[in-house]
Parts: C-alpha cells; sequence; structure tokens
C-alpha cells in the first residue's frame, strides 16, 4: 500500500511586533518568534515603519516596503539572522 503525504509550506496567518521580537502565528498551529535584533533593518526602524508590512506569497514571508526588508518563514524556523549590508569601502583590509 502506499501512503502519499502532503507537505504544505508554513505560512503566517498573524503576525506581531514588539521592542524585542518579531512573533508569527503559523496556519498549522504553530506560533514562533525571533529576536527583532536579527534584522538590522527592523532594529533601526521606527515603530510604524516596522507596523507598515504585508505578507507576501500566501502568507509564505512579511515585505516592509519602507525599509525594502523581506522575511520568511523558513528563514525564522531555520534561525538565520540577517547580515547588515557592508560596502566595498567598509570591508576591513
Amino acid at each position: 500500500m502506499n501512503t502519499v503525504v502532503t507537505l504544505e509550506e508554513p505560512c503566517i496567518n498573524q503576525l506581531q511586533i514588539t521592542e524585542d521580537t518579531l512573533t508569527a502565528q503559523l496556519t498549522d498551529g504553530r506560533i514562533i518568534s525571533v529576536p527583532l535584533a536579527w534584522s538590522w533593518r527592523l532594529m533601526e526602524a521606527t515603530p510604524e515603519q516596522r507596523l507598515h508590512y504585508e505578507l507576501i506569497g500566501n502568507g509564505q514571508g512579511v515585505h516592509w516596503p519602507d525599509l525594502d526588508e523581506d522575511i520568511s518563514v523558513k528563514g525564522m524556523l531555520q534561525g538565520v539572522p540577517a547580515r547588515p549590508v557592508t560596502q566595498p569601502w567598509q570591508r576591513a583590509a
């Protein structure tokens, strides 16, 4: 007997942003939270900029248009912080 298993991508259905954390409630019932410090753009943003976001890809990620920042559910689950962009003239020799 063969069994077919369909894996659905985890999606956000609710998002909460505080001074310290980004918390997402997923459609599968999980609640995940990551430190806001993982995104230097969000850490440097005003509270108003942080609250101006849109869910993208049917909830597979979040986009902040004012900040040019995107965070995916996969990235939150894998625990991969964003690194600040370094310009060529800022690199150590």
